[in-house]
């Protein structure tokens, strides 16, 4: 990933935590491979956001790379139309995708749905048709799981795993 570096002084947490990371070492999980996995799939990039919550951030974000893991692929189309009580179980498996698997499960259902019906299964519909940030973050908040605090973070989750360069803005 080879781009500017952007102002995240605003963003605390575990999301700073894992920048401040990648400055001073050049990975953000911690883990060179689990970033590269990240930073080659806009849906990971998306659930690693969803999961940043009330878990390490690092756990988060590589909570897509156990879902794909267990079920070979991230086609939002195919976990939107699973059994939820089957997709629970995949989440619930040790090490579990995220803590509150059942939730998680449900809501990352719910949102594989609105990229299926509103976005034709691709999540960087959400981002790559150069809209303003602001733009990014209102479809965001659109969607199930996300609030303003995690809306509000995509800009740093695209431009940090290379999806959209913010360095302009």
């Amino acid at each position: 990933m080879h781009f500017q570096h952007i102002d995240h002084s605003e963003v605390g947490g575990g999301l700073g935590r894992m920048m401040d990371r990648f400055m001073a070492e050049g990975t953000l999980t911690g883990d060179a491979d689990e970033d590269a996995f990240i930073a080659a799939s806009p849906t990971a990039a998306l659930l690693g956001l969803l999961y940043d919550q009330r878990v390490r951030a690092e756990i988060a974000f590589t909570g897509a790379k156990r879902l794909y893991d267990r079920l070979g692929h991230l086609d939002l189309e195919t976990i939107a139309n699973m059994d939820s009580e089957a997709l629970r179980d995949v989440f619930a498996q040790s090490p579990a995708v995220h803590r509150f698997s059942n939730k998680m499960s449900d809501t990352t259902q719910k949102v594989a749905r609105v990229i299926v019906d509103e976005y034709c299964g691709n999540p960087e519909q959400l981002w790559n048709d150069g809209a303003p940030i602001k733009t990014v973050e209102k479809r965001l908040k659109a969607l199930p799981g996300f609030g303003p605090g995690k809306s509000a973070k995509i800009k740093y989750v695209l431009h940090y795993f290379g999806f959209r360069d913010f360095s302009g803005e």
